[in-house]
């Protein structure tokens, strides 16, 4: 194996989640590379310095800007807030560097648009963080339907749903600050490139957008609690996209169902090791959807476990992101999803808000 620095921005949630994955991958898949956690940046010296003790870092920093010029600095994850993710991956491609950068790929479109720019002058191996679609049910589940298994695809129905914000009595944050912070910026993108990835690309949509709770404690609400959209597919499937966080019951409610001419399948996070899957075929009385549990003959499964049937988790997920990156900077070849697959959720995204304002359906390619 040959040892690779791996830096990373930002040592929160997603921070501490690429943190463990990086020191796991190489001994889960057994890559060619074999990370080596260099240094981390974090919003001031006394945090970065807790986060690398905790995460096992060799050296931390307070400015972003020390870790992208640090020579032992080979590649970088960005998981900091998504208004400082322009700024940084524009750094980093300037010096050469492949970059990993979490969901969405900036706080606007204006930003996506610069960091695929970015990213294709630099001719740099990067990534956009889509955890969730790399489930082995979610990658089996874009198998099937690539194969032709359940048919030509007529209708999809997908929703990201949770109850962080459903008590109406719960304080103003960060969260409920902004246009990028809302619903259509944080859980939306999920499900929306769920949906480009298994049923192709949008066209068209026709979107509401909704604040529930105009104010927490007081404090105004600035962005949308839950929003919806009807779109319409390339290959012709219609469908129906739903997001919220205000969601009563659900946890991690990111799920779907996809009809096709031969069959269907349900898939539902909460439930992440099984997919179900009808097939229309054989006699009507013996029909009925099948319940799949995954195991080591599904994608990227077995390096985790022999059983069939004992499961994978969150982390696992970012580790597979992992490995899906390192591979990309080995064999010099793109894995899905790059920046520019990150750009297109992110004019699904511009294209429901114009819908919304203009009560309209939008082309996605226009808005």
């Amino acid at each position: 194996m040959t040892k690779i620095g791996i830096g990373i921005i930002g040592g929160g949630y997603m921070g501490k989640a690429h943190s463990v994955a990086m020191a796991a991958v190489s001994g889960v898949f057994e890559t060619k590379l074999r990370p080596s956690l260099e240094m981390i940046a974090a919003s001031s010296d006394a945090s970065a310095a807790r986060y690398a003790q905790a995460f096992g870092f060799a050296a931390s920093t307070g400015d972003w800007r020390e870790l992208v010029a640090a020579p032992q600095v080979e590649a970088i994850v960005i998981a900091s807030p998504q208004e400082t993710h322009r700024e940084i991956a524009k750094a980093a491609f300037a010096r050469g560097l492949p970059v990993f950068c979490e969901k969405p790929l900036g706080a606007s479109i204006d930003d996506a648009k610069a960091m695929v720019a970015a990213a294709e002058a630099s001719g740099c191996p990067n990534m956009i963080g889509f955890n969730y679609v790399r489930t082995p049910a979610t990658q089996f589940a874009r198998q099937l339907i690539a194969e032709g298994e359940i048919g030509d695809l007529v209708w999809v129905r997908g929703e990201h749903t949770e109850d962080f914000y459903a008590d109406p009595a719960a304080p103003a944050s960060w969260r409920t600050d902004g246009k990028a912070n809302g619903t259509m910026g944080d859980l939306s993108p999920h499900m929306i490139n769920a949906a480009l990835a298994l049923a192709g690309p949008i066209e068209t949509v026709n979107a509401q957008i909704d604040t529930v709770h105009a104010t927490r404690g007081g404090v105004p609400v600035t962005n949308d609690d839950q929003a919806q959209m009807m779109c319409k597919f390339a290959n012709g499937a219609s469908g129906h996209l739903f997001f919220s966080r205000v969601a009563h019951g659900r946890k991690m409610g990111y799920a779907y169902e996809i009809t096709g001419t031969k069959g269907a399948i349900r898939f539902d996070q909460e439930d992440q090791n099984a997919i179900w899957l009808y097939c229309a075929e054989g006699p009507e009385a013996t029909r009925g959807f099948t319940k799949i549990l995954t195991g080591p003959a599904h994608p990227d499964y077995l390096p985790f476990c022999q059983g069939p049937g004992h499961g994978t988790g969150y982390q696992d997920q970012i580790i597979i992101e992992a490995k899906d990156f390192l591979t990309a900077i080995e064999t010099g070849e793109a894995v899905w999803p790059t920046f520019a697959d990150g750009l297109a959720v992110s004019e699904v995204i511009e294209a429901a808000h114009l819908s919304h304002e203009t009560r309209a359906w939008v082309d996605v390619h226009r808005a």
